[in-house]
């Protein structure tokens, strides 16, 4: 498969978010589908290819402003199907995140990642990325909300 072979587009339905499901960590909610893409600065970008009935990648970004810092983009998922991995289609996401990143403005983007994720930091560095290693990141869990409550 070469480049010519996918694409990748913007998220702009319910249903294209709905239909990226196989690509998500866990199961997608409509509610949090509309949710997501009603949210101003929220972007989902998805790749398609010639081989393939669905989504074989998507990258997910939400847009950050800081009163003293202005806006940024934080790549909060990346996922390419194990069917498509080795492509090119991970970069090509990152970059096309990056591309939409600075088009909105954004002065940086930035990812949190397992520092024992070889392929995704590979991926990163590939498209540009560079490791801050100083970085720790302190996370609170929350028991999820309904769909209603959301």
């Amino acid at each position: 498969m070469t480049e010519h072979d996918w694409r990748i587009v913007e998220v702009e339905t319910v249903e294209e978010v709905m239909g990226a499901e196989a690509l998500y960590d866990g199961a997608a909610r409509r509610e949090w589908a509309e949710r997501f893409l009603a949210s101003p600065g929220h972007h989902l970008l998805l790749a398609l290819a010639a081989d393939a009935e669905g989504p074989v990648g998507m990258v997910s970004g939400v847009q950050m402003t800081h009163p003293d810092k202005g806006t940024e983009m934080m790549l909060y998922e990346l996922a390419v199907a194990e069917s498509h991995r080795r492509r090119g289609i991970g970069r090509g996401l990152v970059d096309a995140l990056g591309q939409l990143a600075r088009a909105h403005g954004c002065y940086g983007m930035w990812v949190p990642v397992d520092a024992d994720n070889e392929a995704a930091l590979a991926t990163y560095r590939s498209a540009g990325g560079r490791t801050e290693e100083l970085c720790q990141v302190p996370v609170w869990d929350f028991a999820p909300p309904e769909p209603s409550e959301a």
